[in-house]
């Protein structure tokens, strides 16, 4: 009797907890000698339990993962620091562990630092740098907070790491600035460096020349007076003064248009950035005014409009239009070029007229035959 009433207290002991949460499903399914219902706040209490079960099984979300920050390691516990630490303590606690840890630094057997081997100093060196990295900063500090508060977060923790990561460090409008300040003057180096070719070659021109020496005489810039005593130049000296005075007419009398002509500061790109509201302004004026004159009004084109026109047709810029002779232009006014009928037979006359005069040019018959007996695959030594 006794064995059996111990064996019975162990296995209530044993089963106890068993047996009370079995206890109220027992109830809710009743009885053997009857079913009675179970009362609904027993039924929450059933519910709540299994979610919090089943919430409390699932996997805990941590902040702490590698790749980001400091790792798994808490970027203050690295530095010995809390987290309402302020700048200057975050800086003495890096300072004191970057000379204990640092490679230059660290000798083994050190009090404190027994169990400690290069390598394992080299990477808590590097643990010490990126904490530090890490909470210097307001905003990586402020970041890595959050990331700390927020684990549940954590593409969002991924996507602000990287992306303060890879941002440029130097503000984007700065270097667009830069750039296009550079582009500007490689721009007006570039032409002014044409134009000098330009003025270099007209020099050397027989008729230039003797057109600009004929207006400096004029002028009386070339008029050589005796020069005596100290004052008196050598030839080579007239001479270079004598070019530079030829060139100065030049550059003030020819007019160079086309690639060549003289650089303006209005043209390089940062001019025209700066200028475009004033540009833009004055194109929508001038189309605005050009339907309400020709278009509603139907006003007779002036002879602007009418060589605007035929330039448009002949699909050339500003630049290659106004380096035509002023006799080309004046013959596409008389041919009333700005009517597209008679800008059509124009066009095709130049052709035929093209197509004939490549015809009959020896220089191109002589390239024809060329292509026909030898073509450009074969390699000569014919001197011609």
């Amino acid at each position: 009797m006794r064995q059996s009433s111990l064996g019975s207290g162990a296995g209530s002991r044993s089963g106890g907890r068993r047996t009370e949460m079995a206890a109220p499903t027992e109830r809710c399914r009743g009885g053997g000698g009857g079913s009675v219902g179970c009362s609904p706040t027993v039924k929450r209490l059933l519910r709540l339990s299994v979610l919090l079960f089943s919430v409390c099984s699932l996997p805990t979300v941590s902040a702490l993962v590698e790749g980001l920050y400091c790792g798994t390691e808490v970027c203050y516990d690295v530095l010995g620091v809390t987290r309402e630490a302020t700048k200057a303590e975050i800086a003495r606690a890096y300072r004191q562990l970057a000379r204990r840890y640092h490679p230059d630094r660290f000798r083994p057997g050190e009090p404190g630092m027994e169990l400690e081997t290069e390598e394992s100093a080299q990477q808590k060196f590097l643990l010490v740098v990126t904490a530090y990295e890490t909470l210097k900063d307001e905003e990586t500090r402020r970041d890595y907070d959050y990331m700390l508060d927020h684990p549940e977060e954590y593409y969002q923790h991924y996507y602000t790491y990287y992306r303060r990561r890879l941002t440029p460090k130097v503000d984007v409008r700065v270097v667009i600035l830069v750039t296009i300040c550079a582009i500007s003057l490689f721009q007006y180096c570039s032409w002014h460096s044409s134009y000098n070719k330009a003025i270099n070659y007209l020099v050397t021109v027989p008729k230039y020349r003797l057109q600009a020496t004929e207006i400096a005489k004029q002028q009386g810039l070339l008029n050589r007076t005796k020069e005596r005593g100290k004052n008196r130049r050598s030839k080579e000296e007239i001479r270079e003064q004598e070019e530079e005075v030829i060139r100065e007419i030049i550059k003030t009398k020819i007019d160079i248009k086309g690639g060549y002509q003289k650089p303006n500061l209005s043209d390089i790109l940062l001019c025209q950035i700066i200028l475009f509201p004033y540009y833009l302004t004055n194109y929508v004026t001038w189309y605005v005014s050009w339907i309400y004159r020709f278009t509603i009004c139907r006003e007779e084109y002036g002879d602007e409009e009418k060589l605007y026109i035929i330039r448009r047709y002949m699909k050339m810029s500003q630049s290659q239009f106004d380096g035509l002779d002023d006799h080309n232009k004046e013959t596409f006014l008389e041919k009333k070029l700005w009517i597209k009928e008679n800008y059509e037979v124009y066009r095709r006359e130049q052709e035929e007229e093209m197509k004939v005069r490549m015809a009959t040019d020896p220089r191109m018959k002589r390239y024809r035959r060329w292509m026909k007996n030898e073509g450009p695959g074969r390699l000569t030594f014919i001197d011609d």
